[in-house]
């Protein structure tokens, strides 16, 4: 049965025209990242540079919505970035110290897409996930399971942050600024779910056009996988 995906009244009526994309993965075979996930974050950070064309990525119009997303809900957009901006960012950064990270083959997969296209993805591995999926405004009570030096530790978000959660609690906070350990993909992940967020102005063919992008990524890290998109329409 498909994880069933709900976006809160709240969370549309501060931010109208967020619509995202989910993209559902089973049979992963996933492992350290290799020359080919390696390859696709290359491509993605010339692909990157080239949209950018010398610009900083906030000044991307996709990203400056983002910004005025995060300053809607409360947040400071240049202290917690959003994900696909924070990685825009490492892969403009020159030298042993830059560059995008290379994760694991899913990972790199979906993080290229992420930087090719400005736009944010996120990764929950499905075997993990309790109940369904919602993006809503945080009460402030709700539970954020992170690691801190080492050690388990439990967190809790802002009142009216945007969080996307579960049934045991939050799974990434500030939208989709830091995602919590337990649903991450790891080495281990067979099934998951990757979403694919956007606001205006990026046209909803841009939107299916990164949906199909990463399905033929996952196919190439992982020959074999079944991939299904579904789009909220």
């Amino acid at each position: 049965m498909p994880l069933t995906l709900t976006v809160s009244d709240e969370v549309r009526a501060l931010v109208p025209g967020f619509t995202h994309l989910a993209v559902e993965a089973r049979g992963l075979v996933n492992g350290p990242s290799d020359g080919t996930s390696s390859a696709l974050l290359d491509e993605a950070a010339r692909r990157l540079a080239a949209r950018l064309d010398g610009r900083t990525p906030d000044q991307d119009p996709h990203v400056a919505a983002w910004r005025a997303a995060y300053t809607a809900f409360g947040a400071k957009p240049s202290r917690t970035r959003n994900s696909a901006e924070a990685l825009a960012r490492r892969a403009l950064v020159e030298g042993p110290s830059g560059g995008l990270p290379r994760i694991n083959r899913v990972v790199d997969a979906y993080n290229a897409i992420s930087v090719a296209h400005l736009i944010p993805v996120g990764g929950e591995d499905l075997d993990r996930i309790e109940g369904g999926m919602r993006l809503v405004r945080a009460t402030g009570e709700e539970d954020f399971v992170t690691v801190a030096g080492g050690e388990e530790s439990v967190e809790h978000p802002e009142p009216g942050e945007i969080v996307w959660c579960d049934e045991r609690g939050v799974t990434c906070r500030r939208w989709n600024w830091r995602q919590g350990p337990r649903t991450r993909i790891d080495d281990d992940t067979t099934d998951a779910l990757f979403l694919l967020e956007s606001l205006a102005p990026m046209s909803r063919e841009e939107l299916l056009a990164a949906g199909q992008e990463l399905a033929e990524a996952l196919q190439k890290v992982s020959p074999g996988v079944r991939i299904t998109v579904r789009d909220p329409g």
